[in-house]
């Protein structure tokens, strides 16, 4: 068997692997990816406790919390071009 028949050979199995285990091979750069995802959860980082941050003042201005609260919280992140829906929950303390 020639070398060239061998490689065809294990890309002819891998191919069938890939299309038995429902993955597909595509072209996409990994460090851009990161980069990507980084940037998103950095800016929503930022802004969402500048959010909380917020409404915590306007709450004990308004006297809604005494400042000793444990609040239950939930983010959920959604990509709809991958189908993707994940709530995340925590507690935000105030003391």
């Amino acid at each position: 068997m020639t070398r060239a028949a061998a490689f065809a050979r294990i890309e002819a199995r891998t191919g069938d692997a890939e299309r038995f285990h429902g993955k597909r091979e595509m072209s996409m750069n990994d460090e851009t990816l990161n980069m990507s995802i980084r940037k998103l959860l950095k800016s929503f980082g930022i802004a969402a406790q500048r959010e909380i941050e917020h409404a915590v003042a306007q709450a004990a201005a308004s006297g809604d919390v005494t400042g000793s609260e444990t609040l239950p919280a939930t983010i959920t992140l959604e990509v709809a071009g991958l189908k993707l829906k994940v709530a995340f929950g925590g507690d935000i303390e105030l003391e």
